[in-house]
């Protein structure tokens, strides 16, 4: 008998839940939506990391929650960088791509995330990194082994043999050894790529569709694949429910990628008319990255570049933000993303002033690009983006109004990713 009552005892103990973990957040103001005006003083409470309710007014904090008092400073969502790179720097030696390991890159993107949720920004996606080291720390940041924001990454770009992406300028036996067997060639083996990427654990799908400004490869920035490998990578990837962002800088780049069905145009600098045509009608973003050109312009300033760099930076810095202005006057989604690695970690927020001052946007614009924007690029828009119940809570708070002056978003006070406060 007794024994009896002890395993139901042990039972009962073992299906009771945890108390629930409950934060009370008092705002001075609160933008909960980008495109809304503020609201005044406002409660938030947080429940197992998830937003449970809003409130007007500095509501009494039930017993046993925390309080959390921000009645100085603007709270409003988690910001959202599509494009990063967590595991590189700038102004690295190109050649360390042969010395450094998986390892290391691992603790240099552990320090990078923590600089980079410090800075206000609570999710990002990472469009290019090895997947040993991305990847652990995607799962390092969700199960808060380490602090830093969520992490949406694409690991190893799928590139063609030679190109942006793929290992070039070293002598051929040590090529030999670094190949990642991340390039293809025809339509089949391109969407083979596409499938062991998704095999491993991949987010989303990225494609160098042109050259790029900081590989050593000489050959400028026009079309890398063919019209039908672009098509068989995004179908197949499409196939697999995974996004494609293409890197792509010519402007005949831009349109095959846009024809192909890609999801987003990152760079895109020298799209003209066709190209921003075929990107509204086939439903691709574009992410600008105008901190990239931030980044280069100070490297070509210290001379760290090889000369057949330098000749492709001096090639994209006269064309700055315009073909971001003239892709949205034709109604293309822009969205936040810089290209965090190109400059230093952290001064992600920096591009909001870029895209208020050349692209034209209205800071409540260019906030969008960041949280509501930046969430339907990546799938997340019922889950990030804004502060609404049953979202998570990826919140922070500066002093001053971002909708007033873009620049407060420069300097954030206090930052919670997934209801968990980073110090």
């Amino acid at each position: 008998m007794l024994s009896r009552l002890l395993l139901v005892l042990s039972a009962c103990l073992i299906a009771a839940p945890a108390a629930a973990e409950t934060i009370v957040i008092h705002a001075g103001q609160l933008i909960a939506d980008a495109s809304k005006p503020p609201m005044g003083p406002s409660t938030i409470t947080v429940v197992d990391g998830r937003i449970s309710s809003i409130t007007e007014g500095h509501s009494a904090v039930p017993a046993g929650a925390e309080l959390v008092d921000l009645s100085s400073k603007t709270v409003l969502p988690g910001l959202i960088d599509t494009h990063v790179h967590l595991t590189g720097e700038p102004g690295g030696d190109w050649r360390d791509e042969a010395v450094d390991t998986s390892e290391w890159s691992t603790l240099v993107g552990a320090k990078n995330a923590l600089l980079t949720a410090k800075a206000g920004f609570t999710t990002v996606r990472d469009l290019g990194a090895s997947p040993q080291s991305i990847f652990a720390l995607r799962r390092a940041t969700n199960e808060s082994v380490i602090p830093g924001p969520r992490i949406v990454a694409a690991g190893s770009s799928i590139s063609i043999i030679g190109g942006h992406g793929d290992v070039t300028g070293f002598r051929p036996d040590v090529m030999e050894t670094l190949e990642i067997g991340n390039t293809c060639t025809g339509a089949v083996e391109c969407a083979e790529r596409v499938r062991e990427a998704s095999r491993a654990g991949a987010d989303l799908i990225k494609i160098p569709a042109t050259g790029g400004v900081l590989s050593q490869q000489a050959r400028g920035l026009g079309q890398h694949f063919t019209d039908e490998e672009m098509k068989a990578i995004v179908d197949a990837a499409h196939s697999l429910g995974l996004k494609v962002a293409a890197h792509a800088h010519g402007a005949r780049g831009i349109e095959a990628a846009a024809r192909a069905g890609v999801d987003s145009i990152e760079h895109g600098t020298f799209a003209d008319g066709a190209a921003i045509k075929a990107m509204k009608a086939n439903g691709a973003a574009l992410v600008p990255t105008l901190m990239a050109y931030t980044g280069i312009r100070d490297g070509l300033a210290k001379g760290v570049f090889t000369p057949a760099v330098a000749e492709k930076v001096r090639m994209t810095l006269d064309q700055v933000g315009q073909a971001a202005r003239a892709a949205r006057a034709a109604g293309v989604p822009v969205v936040f993303g810089t290209d965090s690695a190109v400059y230093p970690h952290g001064r992600n927020a920096e591009e909001f002033a870029q895209l208020v001052e050349i692209v034209g946007m209205s800071p409540a614009e260019a906030l969008a690009s960041a949280t509501t924007g930046a969430a339907e690029l990546i799938d997340m828009q019922n889950e990030v983006g804004r502060i609404a119940p049953g979202y998570s809570a990826d919140l922070i708070a500066v002093e001053g109004n971002p909708l007033e002056n873009v620049r407060v978003l420069e300097k954030v006070d206090w930052v919670m990713v997934q209801g968990r406060t980073i110090d």
